[in-house]
């Protein structure tokens, strides 16, 4: 089974690559566990370049993005932090979750999101021009943000847009059978429990299953677990800690589940 398969949804393949040929950095948007890490990860692929990934946290400091001095041996030496070894390299730099970062630590990126390309190490007196392979590529879930941790409009248009979202139900199902071998019609029942929560996620009031955790279903099944069983443990436990809202998503599983004969195989 392929752990790196990539299905495109609609144009955001080439409209990603257009944008690497422009020197444009992009902005993923889309629900998590939609396919935006596996999809900067294709495209770093299709293009031969590397990826380097931050995962964007409340602590996060510009000094851990592009470097500090340490003592090393006896001497104070200046360690280039990930970004800025991304921008050194050529490498494509993503910022995974990205409204998670304080703004203060973002306002280092708007030198190199601009047509300077370029990153400013004051610390280290050094000034770095971003070569012709380097992509900056940010990524954040628009619907579950916190209030609290807007992105600027003035950042945000700093960047092209691709937004991203669950695949349609067939290919979704594709993804599943290609990732871990099960039957196509496992595949699609257990995508189609997944679409009915996402349908009543409103309701809810919940983060919706991903691809990811039909993924890890599917991988319980083909060891030998029921498909109830799995559905259980990998999609509805963990949306909620509420033991009734479980139950009531069970059902919903059990509904979803059945095959045209009434049966859970």
């Amino acid at each position: 089974m392929t752990t790196d398969l990539y299905i495109a949804a609609a144009g955001e393949v080439r409209l990603f690559e257009w944008a690497y040929r422009q020197h444009l950095p992009v902005m993923l948007t889309g629900p998590t566990g939609c396919g935006k890490t596996r999809f900067v990860e294709h495209m770093g692929r299709l293009l031969d370049r590397p990826v380097l990934t931050i995962s964007c946290h409340d602590d996060l400091t510009s000094s851990d993005l592009v470097g500090r001095f340490l003592v090393s041996g006896g001497d104070v030496v200046w360690t280039d932090g990930p970004l800025t070894r991304a921008v050194k390299s050529g490498a494509i730099c993503y910022l995974d979750e990205v409204v998670e970062a304080r703004h203060d630590s973002l306002a280092i990126l708007h030198s190199l999101t601009d047509h300077r390309r370029t990153l400013y190490l004051d610390r280290a007196g050094e000034i770095v021009t971003a070569p012709e392979t380097f992509m900056l590529v940010c990524s954040y879930n628009p619907a579950y943000r916190s209030s609290l941790k807007e992105l600027k409009p003035s950042f945000r248009q700093r960047f092209v847009t691709l937004a991203m979202d669950y695949l349609p139900p067939d290919r979704e199902a594709e993804v599943i059978v290609a990732e871990t071998g099960v039957d196509i019609a496992v595949a699609a029942r257990l995508v189609h429990c997944a679409t009915t929560i996402r349908t009543a996620d409103e309701v809810f009031g919940f983060e919706p299953p991903s691809t990811r955790v039909l993924v890890a279903a599917a991988r319980l099944i083909a060891a030998g677990a029921h498909e109830l069983e799995a559905a259980h443990a990998c999609i509805l436990a963990p949306l909620s800690s509420d033991g009734a809202l479980v139950q009531g998503l069970r059902e919903i599983a059990v509904a979803s589940l059945l095959t045209p004969g009434g049966t859970l195989e």
